[in-house]
């Protein structure tokens, strides 16, 4: 069953998460994952909630996505996002 991480994002360092988005493709690429939502105009209908930014990948299984998340391949990345950007994300199960 596949595996999603969905994502919203609130940069703040716009040329140090440039550095993020050009490495990270590579490594969800190395846990058989895929951008299926990347950035992108929202649209909001209910709850409040007025996104900046969101993200949604999908990946074999939540274990493949959890495996690329702790990964020493995304490690670099993850340290550089953390610091140019404000995210919520969860690791859901699909159908």
């Amino acid at each position: 069953m596949a595996g999603y991480v969905i994502a919203e994002v609130d940069v703040h360092d716009a040329a140090l998460f440039e550095q993020y988005r050009k490495l990270v493709p590579a490594t969800i690429a190395q846990y058989g994952g895929r951008y299926l939502v990347r950035g992108g105009a929202t649209d909001s209908k209910e709850g409040g909630w007025a996104p900046k930014r969101v993200v949604l990948l999908e990946f074999p299984s939540a274990d493949q996505a959890r495996k690329w998340y702790h990964s020493p391949e995304y490690a670099p990345a993850l340290a550089l996002r953390l610091k140019a950007a404000t995210t919520r994300m969860v690791i859901v199960d699909g159908l």
